[in-house]
């Protein structure tokens, strides 16, 4: 199946699917369902259905670029056909037959398991996080909005002890990604009130993730080691990078009212940061960055990364 920019797709919000079996009702209901649906019994189970349906359509769509692509626009834009749909989104209960035609519970469900394909972008599901440990409940935020987000994290809390809930949001800033770790920094800092911020507070004297909480939630007591700014600076950039920012955010995020002369001096120290998104910060620097003095620093420091690299082969 053809990929859809699947190297500049931004996270994209959450959406809310009904349960599995309003799903099979609609595939056993959708226009194309008696001549596609093969050797299935009538009286299939749930999953069987949706299993079937799911494998079907992404033949379909893989056959079709221009029906892949329709659905995939209809996805991120969330907007109706103008005009008429096409007859096999249609058909295959994908699309409303109904104005305004926008995407079915049924396309909302196929659409994202083409994103995932094609992209590597899991949407997430409202409520699926509830069971979640903290790292993947992290991970899965990092694309919700404000309110999505609170009432994601409602359920992840119900039925957990707020203190041990924070200090296991706590436990997991080190290893995920630094969008996830923004995120989780924000719902400590916030959302738990007292106990969460008494978990980050737990975490200054870690280096490096210290120096990050510091830095995010203006803890101005707990200045970051000099062998730290650099892991900071490029931490912070990244998780721009990975939300799919603007390009000129990451460049502002690093500058932090620096002149040309300052941000190539500090720019020079980053591949001694250490930090696994230290060359993807620099490549934009160096792609996109107004300033010549900078985008110089910014491939010395890559080139320097690249032979301490090979140094510890």
């Amino acid at each position: 199946m053809s990929s859809y920019d699947d190297d500049t797709l931004p996270l994209q919000p959450p959406i809310r699917l009904p349960a599995a079996a309003t799903l099979a009702s609609s595939v056993r209901s959708a226009p194309l369902f008696e001549e596609a649906a093969g050797e299935l019994k009538p009286d299939a189970e749930d999953a069987e259905v949706l299993g079937v349906w799911a494998a079907h359509c992404r033949e379909r769509l893989a056959a079709d670029e221009g029906l892949l692509l329709e659905l995939i626009r209809m996805f991120l834009s969330r907007e109706p056909v103008t005009g008429e749909p096409p007859a096999a989104l249609t058909g295959l209960g994908l699309v409303r037959q109904e104005e305004p035609h926008t995407l079915s519970w049924l396309g909302l469900w196929v659409a994202r398991q083409v994103i995932a394909e094609t992209t590597g972008q899991e949407i997430p599901v409202m409520g699926s996080l509830s069971e979640a440990d903290a790292a993947t409940l992290l991970h899965g935020l990092r694309a919700y909005p404000e309110a999505e987000r609170g009432e994601e994290l409602a359920g992840w809390l119900k039925d957990r002890d707020p203190a041990e809930a924070a200090d296991e949001l706590a436990g997991a800033l080190a290893a995920v990604s630094p969008l996830a770790r923004a995120v989780g920094v924000e719902v400590l800092s916030t959302a738990l009130g007292d106990t969460g911020r008494l978990a980050l507070t737990r975490l200054l004297d870690q280096p490096r993730l210290g120096a990050v909480i510091a830095a995010r939630t203006g803890r101005d007591n707990r200045r970051p080691a000099p062998e730290e700014i650099a892991w900071v600076l490029v931490d912070m950039a990244a998780a721009l990078l990975e939300f799919g920012g603007e390009i000129g955010e990451v460049i502002e995020s690093m500058a932090m009212g620096m002149n040309a002369d300052e941000q190539a001096g500090t720019i020079a120290i980053l591949a001694f940061g250490d930090h696994p998104w230290t060359g993807q910060v620099l490549r934009v620097l160096i792609d996109h960055h107004p300033d010549d003095k900078v985008r110089a620093s910014a491939r010395k420091a890559l080139r320097r990364l690249r032979g301490l690299a090979d140094a510890h082969l």
